[in-house]
């Protein structure tokens, strides 16, 4: 058995199995897991996906929402165990893989449209 087959047992050990199947375009509710002090406690983070990145246990995704008038991105480890669960709550109609034109956008301009044909 040489290294990368070693590595790669290693890293099937810590993938999720019950990540749902997440879309760019996607408004998810990601439950981040903090840690204040010595209590343990899930935070949802809601947004939109604008970025998907690499694959395996290395997975990424990009949460955009806007805060109080200011755009605030997160990227998640997918396979993270600081990430308690993902939900999606919305699916949007997107036509790239990257939603990068979304940080110029304010507003109505700045939505997507609803896809109804994959189910949540």
């Amino acid at each position: 058995m040489n290294a990368q087959e070693v590595i790669r047992s290693i890293e099937a050990e810590q993938l999720k199995s019950d990540l749902p199947i997440i879309h760019v375009g996607d408004t998810v509710k990601v439950g981040v897991r903090i840690k204040e002090g010595d209590k343990e406690r899930v935070q949802p983070y809601e947004g939109t996906v604008i970025a998907m990145r690499n694959g395996g246990i290395s997975e990424t995704i990009t949460v955009r929402r806007v805060f109080q008038g200011i755009g605030v991105e997160r990227v998640f480890l997918l396979h993270s165990p600081r990430i308690a669960s993902i939900t999606i709550i919305r699916r949007g109609k997107a036509r790239r893989a990257k939603l990068y034109y979304l940080r110029d956008r304010v507003g109505k301009s700045a939505r997507l449209k609803q896809r109804f044909d994959r189910p949540l």
